[in-house]
């Protein structure tokens, strides 16, 4: 009975059930109808990636109605707010390009959805939609519809298993058997064994071999052939067609020694090729999954929050250490880590570093708050309902919103290379042909096949990434956190520096602070201690933690200005926190100093003056930052300390002080404007914008209780003597890219040079261009670490 494969899914049909439409032909209607739902959105591109890629919809016959119920569409969303809802689904059919292609386009064929990003190693689909235009179960119909029926299973949903795509271990098996059986039966032909019985028989033998080499050469190789194809049907040359030719010209120039008695053929050397080159795409996915594990791996960065324990004192642990339960203290400007329900009586959340909409929420006591989200206003407390990874919080920081759009050098370059290097080998391969064919066509063949496989940009296209991805590995160990890797690529590039001062180039925890001004009773510390708790800005944390301890009073209408104070009401009193104008005080001279003022009920008290306490290494960073960067130091505070500061930083040090966060973005600008390449190191608070606006932006924190998604890197405290030393690695990580770019253009011009001129058989090249892969990984790995060893000695 005849058959044939079914366009969308690519099962077998017999020919008198097929259905044809639009010149193409399908198993069943369910079929037919995705393509249906495709071409009309315009979106049959999602054929191109991958032949056959989809599934046979299942017929659901109301297996999704319980997604009508509320209360379990609340716990399988990751976030629900206004109209905005975000949930995972786990779809287990996820295995290739097009499948990537169309989940990431879901947005064009339903109205209400509008993004969705694909996790392909776990895969899941990350939807973000309007909850007022369409519901989950419409969603979930929806990729029901097309194919990608979703794993939904409330008591397993995050453990499933899922179905690994191994055709590549299968193709690499069949190649490997094929190769070692070929090679078995062909040591008569090695050694021209002349007895009788082989001499006789060696006909036999060699149809025998050919019969092995098919599965090899249909099978394992398709995948070659299939890229080689759609690559050229799109019209971009990939390096996956002069290896498809090299195998096929291979093939039937074997074909035709056996055919007309000419030899033996190269079916031994066609299935090496075949098996090393699938060894070293093998070797390419393991990499590049060992990349991505390091990212994830690096990504657990020391996030702290302030757990209120049972006898009402409060500590600051590790996120990663919150339990359900826990009751939480989160100031003003800080992320709620956690998904909880609010104790305090109210709350105004603002998600935009979910959602992209900074429309503060107002939460009431007993509301579930979602993490994510970032309290403003007073301090609110709140219970735990479940833990969170750290990833979690690096997919928040990684959220588009906050991108920079960056030049990316390095990948310019590997792609500038990528694209012409087929052309360029294709013509060096038709060339020595050409050549040689007229001397010896043996060596013609043999030039040609070793041409088309010796080159590969394999290595060159793992280069930047592994050596990144070492880099970030290296320093996420000594507390160094990068939003990713493209912030090295940029931190090289770096020629001027802007510190903050308070909080930055000072210490939050080391500073004399004394009180001047009318006396203060006890009911009144108490109130602007409670005021104090709150705030996160530097000056608030070193003062609440000098008041002496008492109980708290309950606050409302806190409000935080951004560089002027703080202002609410306590009980029956209006308290004013900050600046003198802030606070209302008018002084005949500027005092030079830096302090808090304190006003009451509209009646000013006096100032806490605090001499602040340097970082440690300070004076000796500057001093070598000196030699490379412009430095300046931006302070919101008066030049009190500028006396103290010229002493302390390298002569020439630009000081500008009184500067308010409007002022201090306007001045990176203003750098940027003239040519500059700038990194702004700041608290994260008040600097927020200024690290947004910088190319790099890095956030120097104590206890790293505050989480800035406008900043590039967290660098802890206890490391930032260590900053040139970061600056240096970084230059020196681009030097490695350059260098292993450098090696691989070598390996491929001295590869070509004996190829071209028959010194190198097909077999050899197949088994180098993998080798190449290793060599390149292995020379970036310890060069980049060979570099941060060096650099550590010194600093």
């Amino acid at each position: 009975m005849d058959t044939q494969n079914c366009f969308h899914c690519g099962l077998d049909i017999v020919k008198e059930a097929e259905i044809i439409f639009d010149e193409k032909t399908f198993c069943c209607n369910g079929c037919k109808t995705v393509y249906e739902i495709f071409s009309l959105n315009d979106l049959t591109s999602y054929y191109d990636f991958a032949k056959s890629p989809g599934a046979t919809p299942q017929e659901n016959k109301g297996k999704y109605d319980f997604l009508d119920n509320e209360n379990i569409v609340s716990k399988l969303l990751e976030f629900q707010e206004a109209t905005t809802a975000i949930v995972s689904l786990s779809i287990p059919h996820i295995h290739c390009s097009s499948c990537i292609w169309i989940l990431e386009n879901l947005q064009r064929l339903q109205k209400g959805i509008n993004t969705s990003q694909v996790n392909f190693p776990e895969k899941k689909v990350r939807i973000t939609y309007n909850s007022e235009e369409v519901s989950l179960s419409e969603i979930v119909n929806l990729l029901n519809s097309i194919g990608y029926e979703p794993y939904i299973s409330l008591e397993n949903y995050e453990t499933q298993k899922q179905n690994i795509d191994r055709s590549l271990t299968y193709k690499l098996g069949v190649a490997f058997f094929c190769f070692g059986n070929i090679m078995l039966l062909s040591f008569p032909e090695y050694f021209e064994v002349k007895e009788f019985w082989l001499d006789n028989y060696k006909p036999f033998f060699r149809w025998l071999i050919f019969a092995l080499a098919l599965p090899s050469f249909f099978y394992s190789a398709s995948g070659y052939y299939v890229s080689a194809y759609k690559s050229m049907k799109s019209g971009m040359l990939n390096i996956d067609i002069p290896i498809a030719l090299g195998i096929i010209v291979m093939f039937i120039r074997s074909l035709v020694d056996i055919v007309f008695d000419y030899g033996p053929g190269f079916f031994d050397s066609l299935t090496s090729l075949i098996f090393f080159m699938l060894l070293g795409k093998m070797f390419q996915i393991k990499t590049y999954s060992f990349l991505s594990f390091e990212r994830d791996f690096k990504s657990y960065f020391p996030v702290a929050v302030t757990r209120i324990n049972t006898d009402f004192s409060e500590e600051s642990i590790a996120i990663y250490d919150v339990q359900k339960g826990d009751r939480l203290l989160i100031r003003n400007q800080e992320l709620i880590p956690v998904d909880g329900i609010l104790i305090s009586e109210k709350a105004a959340v603002d998600y935009s570093f979910v959602t992209g909409e900074a429309i503060p929420i107002n939460k009431n006591s007993g509301d579930k708050i979602f993490a994510g989200g970032k309290q403003i206003g007073k301090v609110i407390e709140m219970e735990v309902l479940f833990s969170v990874s750290q990833s979690y919080l690096t997919q928040l920081w990684s959220n588009d919103v906050f991108q920079k759009n960056v030049e990316q050098k390095h990948k310019s370059i590997t792609d500038s290379i990528s694209r012409y290097f087929t052309p360029i080998l294709l013509l060096i391969a038709f060339v020595g042909f050409g050549y040689w064919i007229f001397i010896d066509a043996n060596t013609a063949f043999n030039v040609f096949t070793a041409v088309l496989i010796v080159a590969c940009p394999c290595a060159l296209a793992l280069t930047a990434p592994f050596t990144l991805g070492n880099v970030l590995r290296i320093v996420g160990k000594q507390k160094f956190y990068l939003k990713n890797a493209l912030v090295i690529e940029q931190l090289a590039k770096v020629d001027t520096l802007v510190f903050d001062k308070t909080g930055t180039i000072t210490t939050n925890k080391k500073s004399n602070i004394s009180y001047e001004g009318k006396a203060l009773s006890e009911g009144n510390l108490i109130r602007i201690k409670s005021v104090l708790r709150g705030s996160n800005h530097p000056l608030s944390r070193m003062l609440y933690d000098f008041l002496p301890n008492g109980s708290t009073v309950n606050i409302n209408e806190f409000e935080e200005i951004t560089g002027k104070g703080i202002q609410a009401k306590v009980v029956d009193s209006f308290i004013k926190i900050g600046s003198a104008a802030f606070t209302g005080k008018t002084e005949e001279k500027t005092v030079l100093q830096t302090s808090v003022h304190i006003q009451i009920n509209n009646e000013y008290y006096g100032k806490y003056v605090f001499k602040n306490q340097y970082r440690e290494g300070l004076e000796k960073l500057f001093k070598s930052l000196k030699n490379n960067y412009q430095i300046k130091v931006l302070s919101g505070d008066n030049a009190g300390e500028k006396a103290a500061l010229e002493q302390l930083l390298p002569k020439g040090t630009e000081l500008i002080f009184n500067q308010k966060p409007e002022q201090k973005l306007e001045f990176i600008k203003q750098l940027q404007d003239s040519g500059k390449n700038v990194m702004m190191v700041g608290d994260g608070l008040n600097d927020a914008g200024a690290l947004a606006q910088s190319n790099v932006g890095i956030s120097i924190s104590e206890n790293v209780n505050v989480f800035s998604p406008a900043c590039d890197a967290i660098l802890e405290a206890s490391q930032f003597q260590k900053l040139n030393y970061f600056l240096k690695l970084s230059k020196k990580a681009m030097l490695v890219i350059k260098m292993s770019f450098g090696l691989s253009l070598l390996y491929n011009v001295v590869g070509l040079t004996f190829a071209i001129t028959g010194n190198l058989e097909p077999l050899v090249a197949a088994i180098i261009m993998p080798l190449s892969t290793i060599t390149i990984v292995s020379f970036v790995t310890v060069m980049s670490n060979y570099y941060a060893r060096k650099l550590g000695a010194r600093s």
